[in-house]
């Protein structure tokens, strides 16, 4: 159990399944969803030595990065003071700090002191949904992980290619129905998409989900990928199971 300074009354600590990592969350705040174990599964470890996860939230992705990579440098940027304290507090649960860092700031502004082409690799599970659209969360922590209500998707975009290396890649999960958009600040971006996946939760569903890979400065050339599925028969589809390491 953490000790009394890790965790506060009106928080719960929680199993990732994933390498016997725990996240500390708020009881009523923003909850992690499956988006960053699948964001983590499809992007490729191989070769990087930093990377940098933007709007980390509860700090899922640079614990994951820190359990699945070998990667020396590993930094979460997160707007808001309650997700960044409690994912620097995760972080240290975790006896990561060594190679785990939470910045609290906005990443209009973060991306310039981190260092402009320093990372191999950036990760982000930004805001779906356009402000003004749809129903947005009483909940303060909840409205801002799903609204872009600071900062908009090409504000991500450009911070991303402001902090990649030429040759760097950017993965994200997206809203399948805004692909296009994804796709067409991609470009403007600097950042080339390089693959593309489809996720679906069942096969026979519309998919909802997209996951996509760019390369800064990359040359035009997108593979599709086969779809994945998030659920077979009464679970998770084999392929999920596979990357809890309960296949």
């Amino acid at each position: 159990m953490p000790s009394p300074t890790l965790l506060h009354p009106d928080e719960t600590l929680d199993d990732l399944r994933l390498g016997g990592l725990k996240i500390i969350q708020k009881r009523d705040g923003y909850r992690f969803s499956l988006d960053p174990i699948l964001l983590c599964g499809f992007a490729s470890f191989d070769g990087v030595e930093s990377a940098v996860d933007l709007g980390t939230g509860s700090g899922v992705i640079p614990l994951l990065l820190a359990r699945s990579s070998a990667a020396t440098r590993i930094v979460g940027v997160e707007l808001q003071p309650g997700l960044a304290d409690r994912a620097r507090r995760s972080v240290v649960l975790n006896d990561l700090a060594q190679r785990v860092e939470i910045v609290e700031g906005d990443l209009r502004q973060v991306a310039g002191e981190l260092g402009p082409r320093s990372f191999d690799l950036v990760l982000s599970n930004p805001p779906f949904r356009q402000g003004g659209t749809g129903k947005i969360a009483p909940e303060a922590e909840r409205a801002a992980a799903r609204h872009e209500l600071a900062g908009g998707l090409a504000d991500f975009l450009k911070a991303a290619a402001l902090l990649l290396r030429p040759g760097g890649r950017c993965c994200l999960i997206y809203l399948a129905e805004r692909l296009t958009d994804l796709l067409v600040e991609l470009r403007s971006a600097g950042l080339e998409p390089k693959r593309l996946r489809m996720v679906q939760s069942r096969a026979q569903e519309s998919a909802r989900l997209v996951l996509v890979e760019a390369r800064r400065g990359g040359r035009p050339g997108l593979v599709v990928e086969a779809p994945l599925l998030i659920y077979e028969g009464e679970g998770y589809s084999a392929e999920v199971l596979a990357w809890y390491g309960e296949g």
